[in-house]
């Protein structure tokens, strides 16, 4: 997989030659990965999301939370 640094992004012509041809770019700053530029129509992973409703009632059952007065009291405070 090509790689480019942040200083090296201004060379658009070499990352569209990239992109046109299927291939995906890392971009790097200071050797670490920063994001993944994919090109347009390249699959996308796939996978089981968790069931958040079901994680969500078994921490806090069936009760509702109140956020809504909770946000109000601490906009007060500044």
């Amino acid at each position: 997989m090509p790689s480019v640094n942040i200083r090296q992004f201004r060379d658009v012509e070499r990352l569209k030659a990239w992109l046109r041809a299927g291939k995906t770019v890392e971009l790097r700053e200071r050797d670490e990965v920063i994001a993944r530029i994919v090109p347009e129509g390249s699959p996308r992973p796939t996978g089981d999301w968790p069931d958040f409703a079901a994680m969500r009632r078994e921490i806090f059952g069936e009760r509702v939370l109140p956020g809504e007065d909770i946000a109000i009291e601490k906009r007060s405070r500044y």
